[in-house]
């Protein structure tokens, strides 16, 4: 079998050294050459053509984004962001996963040698999925003020009208589910049911993740907070490091955000929100399966299913990994396999049907 071919581009010699000595440690990838700078970088992915590049973030001669939008818009490419745990760090590699970058590693601003080795698993298994993954072109991205309700898909654009406060919409996601959560999230109403998300992220990004969301989004968007109430109108990210699930408190909805142990290697995990989804929503409820590698919340969105809700899957062509949809499809999970692009319309045109049933019952 073939070893996916890794090129290594930051400024640290250091850690030039430990990503080469990483990643050449794995069976199935070697790591064919290591760049100071983009410059440098960019003639060695000329001459060695690798599957895989790992990017810095902050070099010299030219920015890590700026070398990244130039490679994804002449020579699209499998890119692994290596990012400082910073809030600049995380505002930047949001920026890069919408200019088409697969993943990111978080790499330690002290102890790098210690910190990079306990980070070995991780940064080789991004790799090995950043290898598999589909790339697609990144289209441009919209500001807030730039953002009109005339670049919206028509459906999107008009209210749903009065919904019930019970109905809550599930999302679960991963490699590539940041852009693709995004997609659902800025084509859905200011009207609409609260919408619960979990989505693969360490500690320190999801925060910066979710003010991006706020600013192009017609729904407030945040990280959610334990004990808070649920409420249409809103989207509530589960922080990076706590899981999040849902809990009745009298006739209200709260948010759960706790600390404990990893489900499916993940926390926090697509499994622990889908499974109160099931147990406390029921059938008041609408559950998304977007991007990912694994199976995480698979069996949990079947259990949605089993208790009543109804279930989106993403389909293959529009993600970047098929992990988690294929893994959901195959339990039976979903009602409809649909395009990225079509999940949020399809969402309404139920919202919109299930409130007309309701009412015509009035």
């Amino acid at each position: 079998m073939a070893k996916t071919r890794v090129v290594v581009v930051d400024d640290s010699a250091l850690v030039r050294r430990l990503l080469s000595e990483i990643i050449n440690r794995q069976p199935d990838m070697e790591c064919v050459g290591a760049a100071a700078d983009p410059l440098i970088a960019r003639e060695m992915i000329r001459e060695l053509n690798p599957d895989v590049i790992t990017l810095d973030v902050e070099m010299p001669r030219m920015d890590g984004i700026d070398f990244l939008g130039k490679l994804m818009r002449l020579r699209p490419m499998p890119v692994v962001m290596v990012s400082t745990l910073t809030e600049r760090g995380a505002d930047v590699t949001m920026r890069a996963l919408e200019l088409g970058a697969v993943d990111f590693v978080a790499k330690p601003k002290i102890g790098v040698v210690d910190g990079l080795n306990l980070l070995a698993h991780d940064i080789t298994d991004k790799v090995r999925i950043a290898s598999k993954a589909r790339m697609h072109r990144a289209a441009p991205v919209q500001t807030a003020s730039a953002s009109t309700d005339s670049a919206r898909p028509v459906a999107a654009a008009a209210a749903i009208g009065r919904l019930s406060t019970e109905k809550i919409i599930f999302i679960g996601a991963s490699t590539g589910g940041t852009e693709a959560t995004k997609e659902v999230l800025m084509n859905l109403p200011a009207d609409c049911p609260a919408v619960l998300i979990t989505q693969h992220m360490p500690p320190g990004f999801t925060k910066s993740y979710a003010a991006r969301l706020d600013g192009l989004c017609r729904m407030s968007v945040a990280e959610a907070r334990d004990g808070e109430r649920i409420l249409p109108g809103h989207a509530y990210i589960a922080p990076g490091g706590f899981h999040l699930s849902v809990e009745r408190s009298g006739a209200n909805y709260i948010a759960r955000v706790i600390d404990g142990e990893p489900v499916n290697r993940h926390k926090p995990s697509v499994e622990v929100l889908f499974k109160s989804a099931a147990r406390v929503v029921g059938p008041n409820a609408f559950g998304l399966m977007l991007t990912g590698m694994g199976a995480d919340g698979a069996s949990a969105m079947k259990e949605m299913r089993d208790a009543g809700s109804y279930n989106l899957v993403q389909d293959e062509a529009s993600c970047v990994v098929f992990g988690m949809p294929r893994e959901a499809i195959a339990a039976g999970a979903a009602h409809e396999v649909l395009p990225l692009t079509h999940i949020a319309g399809k969402l309404i045109e139920r919202l919109r049907s299930t409130n007309a049933l309701a009412h015509s019952r009035v």
